[in-house]
């Protein structure tokens, strides 16, 4: 069975699209869903660069597991044409991609976009998790995602 993959995209893939890289992750491992992989990067990415250590601290805060030497990386036309769904944090961001049928962004699967929390302090990022968070089940609705290996 192939993989299907969903790439989430912010500005520089240091705060939100890890974040919820880590929590779609964490509740795709929760419900035992399989067959999907889950990515992140950024339009104006410095590729190689880590996590914010916000970003970090948030998430290990609410206990969501993310790897500890992510990198950052930059979305290319290859990335978004190969993946099941691109899921921008802002309706600016998801224009870059051209109207592209595989791509959306958080407003269109939760009603929210997601601001975005650099620069600010912990609280912001806190809270940038926390709307991440309370969108997961929308979008594993809008985006029917579900164990491919159960037909």
């Amino acid at each position: 069975m192939k993989y299907r993959k969903i790439v989430f995209v912010c500005t520089g893939n240091t705060c939100r699209s890890p974040m919820a890289e880590a929590l779609l992750r964490d509740e795709l491992k929760k419900r035992r869903i399989r067959w999907y992989q889950i990515s992140s990067a950024g339009i104006e990415a410095q590729s190689g660069a880590p996590m914010s250590e916000n970003a970090r601290a948030a998430l290990t805060e609410a206990g969501i597991a993310f790897s500890p030497s992510f990198r950052a990386r930059r979305v290319t036309k290859k990335t978004a044409e190969n993946a099941y769904a691109v899921v921008c944090m802002t309706w600016k961001q998801m224009e870059h991609f051209g109207g592209a049928s595989n791509v959306t962004c958080m407003y269109e699967l939760t009603g929210r976009e997601i601001p975005d929390p650099y620069g600010k302090g912990q609280d912001a990022y806190r809270a940038t998790l926390c709307a991440l968070k309370e969108g997961i089940p929308a979008l594993i609705e809008a985006l029917e995602i579900k164990d491919l290996s159960k037909k």
